[in-house]
């Protein structure tokens, strides 16, 4: 008889959506974990007799799952949450939230909103997100010291800010930044340029050269109004996604992250779907902004890869990826006008590993595959709103809540057991959150 492997951790499943292979569901499945990666999936009967386990968990009708990838937010501004609602986005901005971050944004700010957010993240199956803020050096900070896999994409601008005096100084840091964190297995470091509006030229060609040559990730909101694309024809007659092709942002050679993409014509759709370049949807937030619609069921028929993001929690109010999954799977119906339009399945994959596509890491995470990081979920489907459960798959996009999660590993740590947070003050977290709301509501 051959003895049982030893290995750190088995999860027992009804349930695992590994991802990959696509529209795969396991039933009574287990996976073994060792050394912050996954070893195997198998059936529970032959894993109970080939491994062993420092840890085990069975977790009974509960469906594990690849850790979700919010790909596009702003943690810190979750200290704005509810500052200013209902309101059109170049207003929201001009008038509301950038003089807010003129006087409240510092290193403490930062650090506060980036503990907030990474909890929310943590207790609502986000195992990884991408994050473009100042002082992203700080989110890192943050997100290292609780185990959070993150993409931190230093903010570049014309201008000066807080966080830097120009162009030339925002890159300068953004280099520094990902020299030292070239070595970390949660952090990777990417250049932020803010959009097509903010950044000239030159800092984009900048940026281009600097981003082949020491392969950093670059992300930037791009057409996400209407209203910026007809700016950008009335003052350059060049619509921003071909400016940015004729520097050299969108082509064959740089993974460019765009996100929003609201404002597109089939034009647009095949300059993307003949370059590198990955689109990051957020429907909540575009929603919420009044700002457009992303064709993202003709986007991915182009072979576009498309993956979720958040937005802010100024702007959304929520980084619940659950919600963004079922608003993206409805609106991508409504949009197309059929009904079959982005399934569960392709739903599950854009929050998934189409993130970690679009970040450049499918090779770590984004599904539960032998040899990849051990960044899981696992969801307690026995309740009330996902009962009666005919097709888990289905379930988890359009009627479990957020609050199922009730595990998550991140590089094979547990941070989150039986529904609570295992490393974070929850209550002193909330408790700093409103004092942060009575300063900036005075």
């Amino acid at each position: 008889m051959t003895q049982a492997q030893q290995v750190d951790t088995i999860i027992h499943a009804r349930y695992i959506i590994p991802v990959k292979p696509s529209n795969s569901c396991l039933v009574d499945h287990s996976i073994a974990v060792h050394d912050n990666k996954i070893v195997e999936i198998l059936p529970s009967n032959e894993a109970n007799e080939r491994y062993t386990a420092q840890d085990s968990f069975d977790l009974g009708n509960h469906v594990v799952m690849p850790g979700l990838i919010n790909a596009h937010g702003h943690s810190p501004m979750s200290l704005f949450r509810g500052m200013a609602d209902d309101l059109p986005l170049m207003e929201w901005l001009n008038d509301h939230i950038w003089p807010a971050e003129g006087k409240w944004v510092s290193e403490k700010f930062v650090r506060d909103g980036s503990v907030l957010s990474i909890a929310e993240m943590i207790r609502g199956g986000t195992t990884c997100f991408s994050d473009m803020y100042f002082f992203p050096n700080i989110t890192a900070q943050v997100a290292e010291q609780y185990g959070m896999r993150a993409q931190l994409c230093c903010p570049i601008l014309d201008f000066p800010t807080i966080w830097g005096t120009g162009p030339e100084d925002y890159i300068a840091k953004a280099l520094e930044l990902a020299a030292e964190y070239a070595d970390s297995e949660l952090i990777d470091i990417g250049f932020g340029p803010h959009a097509p509006y903010t950044v000239s030229d030159k800092p984009l060609e900048n940026i281009r050269d600097l981003a082949l040559e020491h392969d950093i990730p670059v992300q930037i909101h791009l057409h996400e109004t209407q209203f910026e694309v007809e700016e950008a024809l009335s003052n350059t007659s060049v619509r921003p996604i071909e400016r940015l092709k004729k520097l050299g942002l969108i082509s064959k050679d740089i993974p460019l992250q765009c996100v929003h993409m609201t404002a597109l014509n089939s034009e647009d759709i095949e300059t993307l779907a003949t370059s590198s370049a990955h689109v990051v949807h957020c429907p909540e937030s575009n929603l919420k902004l009044a700002s457009g619609f992303c064709p993202s069921a003709t986007l991915l028929e182009n072979k576009v890869n498309v993956a979720l993001g958040t937005d802010g929690a100024a702007s959304n109010n929520d980084l619940d990826m659950f919600g963004e999954m079922r608003t993206a799977a409805l609106l991508a119906k409504a949009v197309a006008k059929d009904a079959s339009a982005v399934n569960s399945h392709q739903a599950i994959e854009m929050a998934t590993i189409n993130g970690a596509k679009a970040l450049g890491i499918d090779e770590i995470t984004g599904s539960i595959e032998n040899g990849k990081s051990a960044d899981l979920i696992a969801i307690n489907i026995d309740k009330l709103n996902s009962q009666p459960s005919y097709d888990p798959v289905s379930d988890i996009v359009y009627s479990v809540a957020s609050n199922q999660v009730t595990h998550s590993w991140i590089n094979g740590k547990l941070l989150l057991q039986d529904g609570k947070l295992l490393h974070m003050d929850e209550a002193a977290i909330i408790a700093n959150a409103k004092v942060w709301a009575s300063r900036v509501s005075k």
